[in-house]
């Protein structure tokens, strides 16, 4: 584990830990050159131990760096920090997937539609420039507070092997979603992002995934082996046009998913259109067992030919360790000469630092220079909760070391306890002043207040604090800041006579999205309002998304014909 105050590239400087997982932990981290909160995923350490796993993490970390996408994380450096391999990503404020789904349940089937949607976007993008992610699962998957949703970790997750498979804590998230092939052990592709996203989608609608076992290998039996479970069966009222999409991304037999993300998005964007809801259930075209000899032929040729390229890697390797290993010979005996023989002839006795912590900077020189140590003119200083001030916290070399009689010592002077003045922060930005107060070593607890959006308030602007400005906080002491819960009541558009007009300016003033249908309905005249997408007096948040549909008629025949005739007498 990395510590507080920890600086990984000398440049991110650790926050606190947000996540541990099977691969590498998550911290969160201030980037003190661009001034920015940030997210670095440090590589676990038997993992970065493996020289062939760093590569690929390098290598595919640095591909996914050069993705831009609303709905994927982003990924901003890559690099090695004394043995440690991290990357540095957008740090994004939500909840996972998965947590959404243990508080709720299943979703709404317009939820499902939109988080796919978003989804098979972000996969698309990927797969454009031939990024597999090959670990999609909720727990990768987070959603914002206005809807949006972001994936992360693409390109960069470990293939499963048989040893891993009986380890249940470290594999039992990922396994659940695990496409067959990659079950069977053969590489992943697109087909096989396409199976772990319908799994995915399953899991949204049912509110569980579909395949549940006692340990990661029983389950990935089950992907081999069983279809998947009817949607029928845990909701009737399913429209088969979302069974079909499920049934078709999650073919054991990856010739019969679709052919691509895209191909996947572009069927999303019409699930819920009504006429779909009774369309005829999916049959596959290809044999959904006994189909894997291709893949592992194609699997098999592809081991050959990796392993031929190490063996000429090696060959040069060797021919460079026969020359590195001479010149390496001729420096150990001249190291042995210079460490062990040289010293013996000028050698001074060996004593041990006294402690002098605590003492005043005159006594402690007058101690250690008895001793017959020689002590620096240059002192160090640093702030001290411990040791008052200008007195010595600690020795370099410290207390207690055996070294040379005359060697230099450096004294570590105490500045005193370092108090943290706080000031008046109302009405500054929240983002900045908890990033200032937690870089300080301050704890920020957040508390929100409903405000009408008709108020003026900001979003994000601190209204209040419970530490009042002027006071003295120390370091891990906490202060609460209060910030606007910025809301609109959502009106019956159709009861209160809303124009569009009207929906219009309503969504601008409150910082919301309107998406509009149109339907025809000849009972009604054009332009009134017959559905809203949330109940009225609902309290809306900035950033949500407002659907309704709107009456649109074609006019009639006689009406066009009439209009034709008086614009021929106006003639």
């Amino acid at each position: 584990m990395i510590s507080k105050g920890q600086r990984i590239n000398d440049r991110y400087e650790i926050i606190c830990s947000i996540g541990e997982g099977g691969m590498a932990n998550v911290y969160l981290a201030y980037d003190t050159i661009l001034g920015r909160r940030v997210a670095v995923k440090v590589l676990r350490g038997d993992l970065a131990e493996d020289e062939k796993f760093v590569r690929r993490f390098q290598r595919e970390a640095i591909s996914a760096s050069s993705l831009s996408h609303p709905n994927i994380v982003e990924v901003y450096d890559v690099g090695e920090d004394d043995g440690k391999y991290f990357i540095v990503m957008e740090y994004v404020e939500g909840k996972t997937l998965k947590q959404l789904i243990k508080k709720r349940g299943a979703l709404t089937l317009p939820e499902v539609q939109d988080i796919m949607l978003q989804l098979t976007s972000a996969i698309a993008k990927a797969h454009e420039s031939y990024i597999i992610h090959r670990d999609i699962k909720p727990q990768n998957v987070i959603i914002l507070e206005n809807g949006r949703v972001k994936i992360m970790d693409f390109g960069i997750a470990a293939q499963l092997n048989s040893n891993e498979l009986t380890q249940t804590n470290s594999v039992m998230g990922t396994v659940y979603y695990l496409p067959p092939e990659q079950a069977n052990g053969v590489t992943a592709t697109i087909q096989s992002d396409i199976y772990s996203l319908g799994i995915l989608m399953y899991e949204l609608v049912v509110g569980k995934v579909p395949f549940k076992g006692d340990s990661p290998v029983e389950v990935a039996i089950k992907q081999l082996k069983e279809p998947i479970p009817h949607l029928t069966e845990a909701n009737p009222d399913i429209p088969q046009s979302i069974e079909n999409v499920i049934l078709k991304s999650c073919a054991k037999n990856p010739k019969n998913r679709y052919e691509s993300a895209l191909e996947m998005h572009n069927d999303l964007k019409t699930v819920l259109d009504k006429d779909r809801f009774n369309e005829a259930r999916v049959v596959y075209e290809y044999p959904e067992s006994n189909f894997d000899d291709d893949l592992e032929i194609k699997e098999t040729r592809s081991e050959k030919n990796e392993i031929k390229e190490e063996k000429k890697k090696e060959k040069k390797l060797n021919k460079l360790v026969i020359i590195l290993s001479t010149i390496a010979a001729i420096l150990v005996f001249a190291l042995l000469f210079i460490f062990f023989i040289y010293p013996k002839f000028i050698s001074k006795p060996s004593i041990k630092v006294p402690d002098v912590s605590n003492m005043t900077v005159e006594k402690a020189e007058t101690t250690l220079e008895k001793k017959g140590f020689d002590v620096a003119n240059k002192t160090k200083k640093q702030y001290s909760d411990d040791v008052k001030k200008d007195r010595v916290i600690v020795t370099d070399p410290e207390a207690g070391r055996t070294i040379k009689k005359g060697s230099k010592i450096t004294l570590t002077i105490s500045k005193g306890s370092k108090k943290i003045k706080i000031e008046d922060y109302t009405n500054k930005n929240y983002y900045e002043i908890k990033a200032k107060l937690e870089a300080l070593g301050l704890k920020v607890e957040t508390e929100t207040k409903d405000i009408d959006g008709e108020s003026g308030a900001e979003e994000n602007i601190i209204l209040s604090q419970d530490v009042k400005a002027g006071e003295k906080l120390d370091k891990g002491d906490v202060i609460t800041l209060t910030i606007p819960n910025i809301y609109a009541t959502y009106p019956d558009f159709a009861k209160e006579g809303y124009t569009l007009v009207d929906v219009k300016n309503f969504c601008t003033e409150n910082g919301l999205s309107l998406d509009v249908t149109y339907q025809e309905d000849t009972s009604k005249e054009n332009g009134t309002i017959i559905y809203q997408n949330m109940m009225a007096g609902t309290k809306v948040s900035k950033g949500a998304s407002v659907k309704i549909t709107v009456v649109k008629n074609e006019p009639k025949k006689e009406e066009v014909k009439e209009q034709t005739t008086e614009t021929e007498e106006n003639r």
